[in-house]
């Protein structure tokens, strides 16, 4: 099948390549033609280092590269999404089916990123959510990953699925394309957090608790946005939190560190060097949180020490003596 892949990051890259190890007709396109001309030139992706590009692998600035094509990967960060989306719509074959594989909630209109496709490229085009615990470098290099395949379109979903499935990627199918976007998007603001924690000397138990209070909230907003509790459970939910707040992979991790050692959090995020989803998405969250009356503690504590300018060791003793609570929330009622 004709696929085109629109962003030749890291992500979209490793995506590229496994779609074109299962037989596909593969065109990555890069932003700016420096960046494919470097890709052209190397055949490798500096951002995937040592991880050879096949010369089967097309490579283009060309957007109208998606002409023909049935699938369309959609692989830039999530603030370049509905552009990129509002760019190709002309372009696109009328059933066409997109594919959305950033993580992140729009900043401005609060929307998942699939959602704000659909308002650009209209009605026909069945959309899919691909999310789940998996590292670029990683998947680049054939280590054996799981992901889902989420969108309220059965067959869209099941093809997704079948179209990346091999022996090193597997993939399962769901409908739940608000559970699966939010978990994947939410998990970032904890990442940032357990980065901070591991950047101030907390230790296991600390992150432990970190991780599963977030997932509690995660699923408390995801639920209360129409997402279901056990999707949160699931590989866009435990464990790609997992995933992202113990690798060093991670630019949300890594920014936390240096946040948690000191460095002011805007300072942080540009010492990455690349985006920093969990920056972003805290404020969205808190927004999110907000206006549908839903408690998230750490989201809070976190957008406090991101854009509130909060000392990281008061704001975690705030949430450490916080009032006292049932671990389940319908406990003896």
């Amino acid at each position: 099948m004709k696929i085109a892949v629109m962003g030749s990051g890291g992500w979209g890259t490793a995506l590229a390549l496994v779609l074109l190890e299962n037989g596909h007709e593969v065109t990555l396109w890069s932003y700016r033609e420096e960046e494919s001309t470097i890709l052209r030139e190397k055949r490798e992706n500096p951002m995937l280092k040592g991880v050879p590009l096949p010369d089967g692998l097309a490579l283009t600035s060309d957007r109208e590269c998606v002409k023909n094509c049935k699938v369309v990967v959609l692989a830039t960060p999530s603030f370049a999404v509905r552009t990129t989306a509002r760019a190709v719509a002309s372009l696109l074959e009328p059933s066409a089916v997109l594919v959305s594989v950033s993580k992140g909630i729009e900043k401005d209109t609060s929307l998942t990123l699939t959602d704000a496709i659909a308002q650009e490229v209209g009605e026909g085009h069945p959309i899919v959510a691909l999310s789940g615990p998996s590292h670029a470098e990683e998947v680049g290099r054939g280590v054996p990953t799981v992901v889902v395949s989420a969108s309220r379109d059965k067959a869209a979903a099941e093809l997704v699925q079948d179209l990346f499935m091999n022996e090193r990627f597997r993939v399962y199918a769901s409908d739940d394309v608000v559970g699966v976007e939010l978990g994947a998007a939410l998990k970032n603001v904890i990442a940032l957090c357990a980065g901070i924690c591991d950047g101030m000397g907390f230790g296991d138990n600390t992150k432990a608790a970190l991780m599963t209070r977030g997932l509690t909230e995660i699923a408390r907003l995801g639920v209360a946005l129409g997402g279901r509790r056990e999707t949160f459970a699931g590989l866009s939910g435990v464990g790609d939190l997992i995933v992202t707040c113990t690798s060093m992979h991670s630019r949300n991790r890594r920014c936390g560190i240096l946040i948690g050692q000191g460095t002011p959090a805007a300072e942080a995020v540009k010492e990455i060097g690349a985006v920093v989803e969990g920056y972003y998405a805290a404020a969205t969250a808190r927004a999110l949180a907000q206006k549908a009356g839903v408690e998230m503690p750490i989201t809070e504590a976190a957008y406090q020490v991101l854009y509130g300018g909060r000392d990281t060791r008061a704001v975690i003793k705030e949430l450490m003596t916080r009032a006292r609570k049932h671990e389940l929330e319908d406990s003896w009622v």
